[in-house]
């Protein structure tokens, strides 16, 4: 669930001076995922943030079981940045910040969510 207005500004406010501590990379990366999930909504593609959260989204196939078909996996930092157009799919991707794999993984289509 999206967090309240004020309170995802104070937390991007704090990732912003390059001072985030564990709970505002928490909090706007599961923030940025509902929005994520909201503006893709499915089953298809299983992005990962680990150690903060994981969200199915895509429309398409439903996975039920196991490894899905179709996975993203990267850090919170970039996930942030990603869903905040600091940076583009194709640069963080170019880097070796993003591990996606599978059909319909590539999420620059709904980038930036917010």
């Amino acid at each position: 669930m999206p967090l309240p207005q004020r309170e995802y500004e104070a937390v991007c406010a704090r990732i912003d001076a390059g001072e985030p501590q564990s709970q505002d990379l928490r909090a706007a990366t599961k923030h940025l995922l509902a929005l994520l999930a909201a503006k893709a909504p499915g089953h298809s593609v299983e992005v990962r943030v680990p150690p903060y959260a994981a969200v199915q989204v895509v429309a398409g196939a439903r996975h039920t079981r196991g490894t899905p078909p179709a996975v993203v996996e990267l850090d919170a930092q970039t996930w942030i940045a990603l869903a905040r157009g600091a940076v583009t799919w194709s640069d963080a991707a170019a880097q070796g910040r993003i591990h996606a794999s599978g059909e319909r993984s590539d999420l620059s289509q709904w980038l930036p969510v917010g």
